[in-house]
């Protein structure tokens, strides 16, 4: 082989090291982009509970709250939250109220998470406490006859946090089995109400205290509840809720909802300013946003409280901007 041959050849062996470590280059670049798996919360919700139920029955006949309900609702929106948390009772007397708010969040293009309850379950606003068989029954003749507050897209939590009503908390009255039966009753009752008057809305929301849902969700339980476990849950350090999260989607099988977090709950967090508290939300969405078991969160609260987002007046806290900052993105692993 002559001078010329052999260095032609060195360079086209040369030349085709270059081209496959290229295309190996390549081909990892690209499966690493294809294994990135965007993910958005399908719930992103803030909760006017403080306003919505604390205030429902003092403001029932003061058309002038509507300008309060307005600019809140307003200011929600503006997060780029997909949903409104309303905890209006479902009860007759308050049904005007929870149609305002309800007015205001199709306004602003905002879905509804009714996380409500009957005031009897926990005899709020000095109702008559009510048992599990009449909750039901009550459940469902409220969404049969008020079709048309819902749509599609909407939430529906029938009894938040059941364990505060009723019979009484299960971990307490070692009355599981029974409570399980009676969230399971309800989510047929619901749905199959909801199918009869045409909305597309998920009932199988149950909020509850975390301790509770390691007691109650096991697999069947959640197999039977659809899939999804709601927690309302707060603790102080962001690393333990994205633990308590995956681990309870572990043990139940289900995708999990933080029907609650928040800070800060002074016995929990103690005294916050307002650029620890906004630092504490960035950490802990930050953390959470990492579970791919997590597929919706409710900040609690909007206004009023400790952990509230705005001031009475208007003026976003820091927070606030956080919170906006993750819903408005959609690959929340990129922040």
């Amino acid at each position: 082989m002559t001078i010329r041959s052999k260095f032609l050849v060195t360079i086209f062996i040369f030349v085709s090291i270059l081209g496959i470590l290229y295309l190996t280059i390549s081909d990892k670049d690209i499966s690493s982009k294809l294994d990135t798996k965007k993910r958005s919360w399908e719930i992103k919700s803030i909760d006017t509970v403080k306003y919505s139920r604390d205030l429902a029955r003092e403001k029932l006949k003061d058309t002038s709250f509507d300008q309060t309900i307005d600019d809140q609702v307003r200011l929600i929106s503006g997060t780029g939250a997909t949903h409104l948390a309303v905890g209006t009772p479902y009860d007759k007397e308050f049904l005007p109220f929870l149609k305002r708010w309800i007015t205001a969040a199709r306004k602003y293009n905002l879905k509804v998470w009714f996380r409500g309850n009957l005031s009897g379950w926990e005899g709020w606003f000095n109702y008559k406490k009510i048992s599990r068989d009449e909750h039901t029954k009550m459940i469902q003749e409220f969404i049969l006859t008020n079709g048309e507050l819902f749509e599609n897209g909407d939430v529906f939590s029938a009894c938040t946090e059941c364990e505060n009503g009723g019979p009484g908390d299960p971990r307490k009255t070692d009355d599981v089995n029974n409570f399980r039966s009676f969230l399971i009753e309800e989510y047929k009752v619901t749905s199959k109400s909801f199918r009869r008057i045409g909305k597309n809305v998920r009932s199988n929301f149950m909020p509850m205290n975390g301790d509770v849902v390691k007691l109650v969700m096991n697999k069947e339980t959640t197999k039977l509840l659809g899939g999804i476990v709601v927690i309302d849950h707060y603790v102080k350090d962001s690393k333990q809720l994205l633990k308590d999260i995956n681990d309870i989607s572990e043990r139940s099988g289900g995708r999990v909802v933080l029907g609650e977090f928040g800070a800060p709950i002074l016995d929990i967090h103690g005294n916050m300013n307002e650029v620890t508290q906004a630092e504490w939300v960035k950490k802990t969405l930050t953390m959470i946003s990492k579970s791919e078991s997590l597929i919706g969160v409710n900040y609690w609260t909007s206004f009023g409280g400790s952990t509230r987002l705005w001031e009475n007046d208007g003026r976003p806290r820091e927070a606030a901007n956080v919170i906006s900052d993750y819903f408005h993105k959609l690959d929340l692993t990129t922040l």
